[in-house]
């Protein structure tokens, strides 16, 4: 009998230390105070969708019979970032991530868009901005759009900020040029 009360006390008492020394460890520290930076960038998106170069391409659609097929498609995009308008011009970085097409209109676009925004050359190299925002392509052409900026890596660790889109040039495919000015507030 002794050797069984013995026996629950040493179980009582692993089973009061075990949470203690079972935890992870942490500390928090104030932070110093922090420089806000403000960077601003302009550069040229090309989302392309046709052709054998495509660098948008659908990896899910509904299985619906539809009379607006691009609703409710998944796209991936490996889009090239240039300097000017041509795609021809200095690649400067590209942007990776999906977009899902809402728009039952077929004559209008409308999707959430989630990218990293990653630069390959120059100042910025190695560094990214993460957009993630709803894109409205309106009737005029020359309205200029507004997207979230919701965090960055590099240079632009913590990014918030804006984009402005102003769409170039685009055709009935699904093709577009899209002129982007950022505004980036990072540490």
């Amino acid at each position: 009998m002794e050797n069984q009360m013995i026996f629950a006390w040493a179980i009582i008492f692993c089973l009061a230390v075990a949470p203690v020394h079972g935890q992870y460890y942490s500390r928090t520290v104030k932070a110093g105070p922090r420089v806000e930076k403000i960077t601003r960038l302009h550069f040229f998106f090309h989302d392309i969708r046709s052709g054998e170069n495509a660098t948008a391409i659908p990896i899910a659609s509904p299985n619906t019979t539809q009379d607006t097929p691009t609703y409710g498609t998944l796209y991936a995009m490996d889009d090239p970032l240039t300097m000017e308008s041509e795609l021809t011009s200095t690649l400067i970085g590209n942007s990776q991530g999906l977009y899902l097409d809402l728009s039952r209109e077929r004559t209008q676009f409308t999707a959430i868009f989630y990218a990293d925004f990653a630069f390959t050359t120059g100042r910025f190299n190695g560094s990214s901005f993460s957009l993630f925002s709803r894109f409205s392509a309106e009737d005029d052409p020359s309205t200029i759009r507004e997207m979230a900026i919701v965090g960055g890596r590099g240079a632009f660790r913590m990014a918030t900020g804006f984009a402005l889109l102003r769409p170039v040039w685009s055709n009935t495919i699904g093709d577009a040029i899209v002129e982007f000015n950022v505004t980036l507030y990072h540490y």
